[in-house]
């Protein structure tokens, strides 16, 4: 009989949910084991944009510069093209990714990373790597067959694949990160909503010299309106930049009532050549591969010592780019509860805010990515092109709004319309950063729900309200700059307060629980040289402000308190789930 593998926490699925949860966790010091049942890393490019949020992620687990060293600038992602075809008619422009001069500043102000393109085949590599330089045990072709739990732990099955044979893994909690048919998500029951594959996609993965049709316009996505392009998929053909400017994704849409086409080769590169509309540039088809387009998240993350993450939880299509940032801040979000909870410091208690946290960001990512393809339709009204026509008329209506004709200029400003409202999925900007967490480890300050001014898809609005993300803000600690998110993380919490607030640190000091504190403001450890974190803290020097590992407020006082150790231990009891 064969001896069974013990670890605290086993991961099924090494993909950007499974991997930044071994890295999460390895960086902690929490012992792990990855399984995947597949033979290598991810080796075509799927998930791609990395925002703001996920680049802070990275930042705190070290491993930002690597990302940054291996992805396509901001700068090159932002001119989201719509044509006819690379080589026919642009019909116009969004300035996307924070591309547009506004928008870039309000990612200037709103964090200190930038987001970037990071292909999944590039991405993953970096993940594993550091997870397993820092302790992750990772095994390839080892796949998930079953799990059953008891009190204290979780006893998985699984099989090698190349021994043939299978044996038991003993974790003290499980999460399934192992994708779109999750078998952990299932074996758990997990409670879903919505619906899988709602529409077919072909992913078109090839190689071509494509320099001279999008250096000039440089942009992550190029987007096609062509005959057939309204059929199934996501709205319109898409020809996406892998790497500047000569490895390519296409992604084009199929009947899903009627199945997928047999992908081969001669069907891949009439796919290519339709989409970039010259026939003589040399084209090397890697691979191809359908899809569906789901629209279904859980309604709860976990099953006793089982969680899910990731695509797992939530099956969406990839407008906005959310997938696999969603899937890493998941991971994030759940890390650390685990360590306090394996240590000793918190209450299994702790784990139920996973679900609660998450869950409600699992739900609009889901909403947001499906509705952002219907608002690909009025781009297509616009030139009438969503009636079953022949190409020859759909060319007809797209050269008739060059004519000089009252008819002609309200067609160009419904076209110009309908594609300035694709911001939605090219700019929204509060979708990636305004999370708001509700749940047992957030405690409540009494202020009222914030309003917010602005669109809160479109627009970032930073707040110190328990619950949300740390501001940033640019502080200096003798040479040094640095924003405030580096003052916090690290897998502890961290204390914040000002000139004053000596009651605080010794409150936060004379917890049995790590609490990193940080004092701001002339001649401390740190300074406010712009004064921006005087106004985004929205405490007075001698409050404080009780930041989680994952960077969220979970107390705060607005003021000195001459109890501030019971207040402050009280804090912790309700968030450690000891209340």
């Amino acid at each position: 009989m064969s001896t069974v593998v013990e670890t605290d926490v086993l991961i099924v699925g090494s993909g950007p949910a499974g991997a930044s949860a071994a890295l999460a966790l390895s960086t902690y010091g929490v012992p792990n084991i990855v399984v995947t049942r597949y033979a290598s890393l991810a080796d075509t490019p799927r998930a791609h944009i990395t925002n703001q949020r996920t680049m802070e992620v990275l930042r705190d687990l070290g491993v930002e510069q690597d990302v940054i060293a291996q992805a396509t600038p901001q700068h090159l992602m932002g001119n989201t093209t719509f044509c006819t075809s690379l080589a026919g008619e642009e019909l116009g422009r969004v300035r996307s990714w924070g591309n547009d001069p506004l928008v870039q500043a309000a990612h200037e102000l709103a964090s200190p990373t930038r987001m970037c393109d990071m292909p999944q085949h590039l991405m993953e590599p970096v993940l594993v790597d550091a997870a397993v330089a820092r302790g992750t045990s990772l095994r390839f072709q080892t796949e998930y067959l079953s799990h059953v739990q008891d009190a204290d732990g979780v006893t998985a099955t699984v099989r090698d694949r190349l021994r043939g044979d299978t044996y038991e893994i003993r974790a003290k909690y499980l999460i399934g990160a192992d994708g779109g048919r999750s078998k952990v998500a299932e074996d758990a029951g997990l409670p879903m909503s919505g619906q899988m594959g709602v529409a077919g996609s072909i992913n078109i993965v090839f190689e071509a010299d494509l320099a001279k049709y999008t250096a000039h316009r440089p942009s992550t996505l190029y987007w096609v309106l062509a005959p057939g392009a309204t059929v199934g998929g996501i709205g319109a053909g898409l020809v996406r930049c892998v790497r500047p400017w000569n490895e390519w994704l296409i992604v084009w849409g199929y009947d899903v009532t009627a199945g997928a086409p047999d992908l081969t080769t001669e069907y891949a590169e009439s796919v290519v050549r339709q989409l970039v509309g010259d026939d003589d540039i040399p084209v090397t088809i890697k691979s191809s591969s359908a899809w569906t387009v789901n629209e279904m998240y859980a309604e709860t993350y976990s099953a006793g010592r089982v969680f899910c993450a990731g695509d797992a939880t939530h099956r969406h299509p990839p407008s906005n780019g959310l997938g696999s940032n969603t899937s890493i801040q998941d991971s994030y979000n759940l890390a650390w509860k685990l360590k306090l909870v394996l240590d000793g410091t918190a209450s299994p208690k702790l784990l139920d805010t996973y679900t609660a946290e998450r869950a409600p960001v699992g739900r609009q990512v889901v909403t947001r990515a499906n509705r952002s393809i219907g608002e690909t339709a009025p781009i297509f009204e616009a030139l009438d092109g969503l009636s079953p026509q022949t190409p020859e008329q759909l060319w007809a209506n797209i050269a008739a709004r060059k004519d000089a004709t009252e008819a002609a200029e309200k067609q160009r400003a419904r076209l110009r319309e309908a594609i300035a409202f694709k911001v939605y999925e090219f700019n929204a900007h509060g979708v990636d950063l305004n999370q708001r967490y509700a749940s047992e480890a957030i405690v409540p300050d009494g202020t009222s729900d914030e309003a917010f001014a602005r669109d809160p898809e479109l627009h970032h609005r930073p707040t110190s309200r328990p619950g949300a993300r740390i501001p940033h803000a640019w502080l200096t600690s003798g040479t040094r700059t640095l924003s405030t998110l580096d003052t916090v993380g690290k897998g502890r919490f961290t204390l914040l307060t000002g000139i004053g607030g000596e009651s605080w640190i010794r409150a936060a000091e004379a917890q049995d629980v790590e609490i990193a504190t940080v004092v701001v403001g002339p001649g401390q450890q740190y300074e406010d040289p712009y004064g921006d974190w005087a106004r985004l803290s929205e405490i007075s020097d001698a409050g404080a402000l009780l930041v989680r590992p994952d960077g969220f407020v979970a107390f705060r006082h607005a003021t000195a308190a001459p109890d501030a150790e019971a207040l402050l231990s009280d804090a912790l009891r309700r968030i450690l789930g000891h209340a």
